[in-house]
């Protein structure tokens, strides 16, 4: 209860111009745009401990189940979403996300790009994006635009460098307005930047949107597929459709002498694809222009589209489009 207490006074005083969250709103008002709304839940479960009158683990299950999961609402105007996700940072996810948003973009399908990752957001650099988003007349954010992606992130909303101190209802509170309150227009495909790991923002979008299919990137090294897995059970608990897993950093070849190693093992995530009974989507290698043209804000889709890095993400985006269902509309 503290820390919801807390939380909610801290949404308050934002909303009312408080004295301890006056400097921010002063300094990141887009930020004040996104805590303002309606209070946050302040009831939690009770949960018995052993020493009062136990519940059993097995009536408090049910009792907790029965309540049922959120209702899934569509995002207006977005036909299908697509999560990029996977157990462990630093595999690359971000990269592949914004990759596959430009590879359907090159079939001339109308798409957007969701920087679900608050603590650590990197689409904003990664597509050359900077400022803060206007409001519509009807009090909607704008989303910024680059390479025909409309793009919405928290980077957008704070200095680069800023750390985001949140609590998770503050974040939680704040994903539903980067999905919700944001004028996406009319998109085919919505391509989600999940933060790492089976936490919060990942069930919370997983319960609340319609997602047409999650794609789990990974690196062939065994500590990483174990999260993967993570990920890939995860999201068929919440029953949505797993497309099947991206092996990046695959195999790396010296720009000299040709001689390809793999660094962080060969084929592990075929090998985990086939214990899940899933489809390896595309194979990325480990090259140095693909961390160039992303740290840049150039993704080497469009700025090296003949290039072999960038045709696989380009099959990457085929094998995945293969994979969904028929668009609606």
């Amino acid at each position: 209860m503290f820390g919801l207490a807390r939380a909610n006074s801290a949404v308050k005083m934002c909303s009312s111009g408080g004295p301890r969250l006056h400097r921010v709103c002063g300094r990141w008002p887009a930020v004040c745009h996104i805590l303002q709304g309606p209070p946050l839940a302040t009831s939690v479960p009770k949960f018995w401990s052993s020493g009062s009158s136990v519940e059993s683990v097995q009536d408090r299950q049910k009792r907790l189940m029965a309540r049922g999961l959120p209702k899934q609402k569509v995002i207006p105007g977005v036909k299908q979403v697509i999560v990029v996700a996977s157990g462990k940072g630093g595999v690359g996810k971000s990269t592949t996300a914004v990759n596959l948003a430009l590879g359907l973009a090159a079939d001339n399908l109308a798409v957007g790009l969701l920087d679900a990752d608050v603590y650590g957001p990197s689409i904003p650099r990664m597509m050359n994006l900077r400022g803060n988003p206007e409001l519509t007349d009807s009090n909607l954010m704008r989303p910024l635009v680059n390479f025909g992606i409309v793009c919405m992130s928290m980077g957008f909303l704070v200095e680069e460098a800023a750390p985001i101190v949140w609590r998770g209802l503050m974040v939680m509170s704040a994903i539903e307005k980067l999905l919700r309150q944001v004028d996406w227009g009319h998109l085919d495909y919505l391509v989600i930047d999940l933060p790492p790991g089976t936490g919060d923002v990942q069930l919370s979008i997983s319960q609340n949107v319609p997602i047409s299919g999650a794609v789990i990137v990974s690196t062939p090294q065994d500590i990483a597929l174990l999260d993967a897995q993570r990920a890939a059970e995860m999201f068929r608990k919440v029953n949505v459709p797993v497309l099947g897993i991206v092996q990046n950093m695959s195999v790396f070849q010296c720009p000299k002498c040709k001689y390809e190693t793999h660094i962080f093992g060969a084929d592990g995530a075929k090998t985990l694809a086939t214990k899940l009974g899933l489809d390896v989507l595309g194979d990325i290698p480990l090259h140095l222009n693909i961390r160039e043209t992303s740290d840049k804000g150039q993704p080497i889709v469009v700025s090296h589209p003949d290039s072999p890095e960038a045709k696989a993400y380009l099959k990457l985006t085929a094998e995945v489009v293969k994979r969904l269902p028929a668009p609606h509309g």
